[in-house]
């Protein structure tokens, strides 16, 4: 999705800042594809920490929060594992109320040990193929990273057109501001 804003204001608790994404369109089914994009983006933030810092931070603690929610949500609820296959392993079958009325009663699974630890090992593979994509794309365009992150420290905001003439300026012109197409 287009970015619409970016910020380095924090705003609440544990938010340094934020960067607002709106969709062109209303989506209801996602790719195996974008959802690797989006986790991609998601991760950004803590792969600009290490291009750019050589170190990671709990900065980005709520992006890979969400990337691994996807990332578990792939190969839990959708199939899409290669290794694990076209199974679905999360019980989504009972309300989330019903379960919260039993707080007492073990989550059961279907699954033995060894698959656990698959859908773990896949889960971090994953991830780990989301952050090298995004590190991947931030040490190809390290010029419009710090160009971006300079203009961020100056004005602490940009908005939509501000972020298409930062591309333009760098050399990406035919990029629209935050488009996942950057990751493709």
């Amino acid at each position: 999705d287009p970015v619409h804003k970016v910020s380095i204001i924090p705003h609440g608790i544990g938010s340094l800042g934020y960067t607002m994404q709106r969709p062109t369109e209303d989506r209801f089914i996602l790719s195996r594809g974008e959802l690797a994009d989006r986790m991609a983006v998601l991760l950004g933030g803590r792969a600009a920490e290490l291009v750019c810092g050589g170190d990671l931070s709990t900065g980005a603690a709520d992006d890979l929060a969400k990337a691994t929610d996807t990332a578990r949500a792939m190969v839990l609820r959708y199939g899409m594992s290669d290794k694990i296959g076209h199974v679905v392993y999360d019980d989504q079958s009972r309300p989330y109320l019903d379960r919260l009325n039993e707080p007492n009663v073990a989550q059961t699974r279907e699954h033995s040990e060894a698959t656990a630890a698959l859908i773990d090992k896949e889960v971090r593979s994953i991830l780990q193929a989301a952050f090298e994509k995004a590190t991947h794309v931030l040490e190809e365009r390290r010029g419009t990273l710090e160009a971006g992150a300079q203009l961020l420290v100056d004005r602490e905001t940009l908005d939509e057109d501000e972020l298409r003439q930062l591309l333009a300026r760098t050399g990406l012109a035919g990029l629209h501001a935050g488009r996942l197409a950057v990751f493709r």
